[in-house]
């Protein structure tokens, strides 16, 4: 079904404040669970595809505890600002890209299936992920920083603007976007996940009764999505988090020549298990952020007049 001259109308019309009221919102989210991202990355980075020695077995409750030990509470905060920043951008550009994608395919009366949902959602991921995907490698490599610190040695960045310069001058524009194929990838499967999941979940709990379109549909709806989309995307985000830190290059060398490579060599030298590192404080973090996003969302909407997500 082609979109309506009605229906664009109203997204030209109502587009900027629900923009407006995503980037909030997400932004808020992010701040509360961001240090269970900060564990989350440090946890998948640990014994990084090693093939000398063994690194010492880890759990997300040490590496945190490390990282407040050496660096204080506020160290749990390394690389607030681009992940700030990243989700200017990408939340709601995929929030009210699905949206758009949803109303558009819809027919009068009726309603998507799972599968029209799950293909929305993993393309509103993409195209969210393409625009913001500097932003998240900056986030990656400060928040890799701290082990430098840790080690005794400067930090590579000293802020999100520093970062991006440095990338851009030394690793060429390009290098801006390193990582990207399995960042894209690891965004179509989390946003097929969360967002498709999130919305048939919440129908499903309207309309068998279970409860009315309220905090409680809201929470139980986003306990879903948020496994969901941490079971499918867990392996391409320890790709994707891997492949956008390597930025030195060792005897001519660097360690991973595509994410393929990457992931051929993760488990090679640390196992098919290896692939899920940070599973725990992935759905830790996607549990509690959906949660903060989703009914302080569908609050705003409430307020500025639009219907229910």
């Amino acid at each position: 079904m082609k979109p309506t001259q009605e229906h664009w109308r109203e997204w030209r019309l109502h587009a900027p404040t629900k923009i407006l009221v995503t980037s909030i919102t997400a932004m808020a989210a992010e701040t509360t669970t961001f240090p269970i991202d900060l564990t989350k990355t440090r946890l998948q980075l640990h014994g990084e595809s090693r093939s000398h020695g063994s690194s010492q077995p880890t759990n997300a409750f040490r590496v945190a505890s490390e990282i407040v030990r050496r660096q204080g509470p506020l160290g749990l905060y390394k690389g607030l600002s681009p992940a700030i920043l990243r989700h200017m951008f990408y939340t709601p550009i995929r929030i009210v890209g699905y949206e758009h994608l949803r109303n558009s395919l819809k027919t009068d009366g009726g309603s998507l299936s799972l599968q029209a949902r799950a293909i929305s959602g993993g393309l509103s991921g993409v195209i969210a992920q393409l625009v913001a995907s500097p932003a998240d490698l900056v986030k990656v490599r400060m928040q890799a920083d701290g082990r430098f610190v840790s080690q005794g040695f400067q930090p590579r960045y000293s802020g999100c603007f520093d970062a991006l310069s440095k990338i851009a001058r030394e690793e060429g524009v390009g290098g801006l976007w390193k990582g990207v194929f399995p960042s894209v990838q690891r965004a179509f499967l989390v946003n097929m996940g969360e967002l498709a999941c999130y919305d048939q979940a919440k129908r499903f709990v309207i309309s068998n009764q279970i409860s009315e379109d309220n905090i409680y549909a809201h929470t139980l709806a986003s306990i879903m999505s948020g496994l969901s989309a941490t079971a499918l995307s867990c392996p391409a985000d320890v790709v994707k988090t891997r492949m956008m830190n390597q930025s030195e290059i060792k005897e001519g060398k660097i360690m991973y020549n595509s994410s393929y490579d990457c992931l051929v060599k993760t488990v090679k030298v640390e196992g098919l298990r290896a692939l899920w590192k940070g599973f725990f404080p992935t759905w830790a973090r996607l549990g509690p952020w959906q949660f903060v996003f989703w009914v302080s969302y569908e609050k705003f909407r409430k307020i500025a007049g639009f219907p229910s997500f």
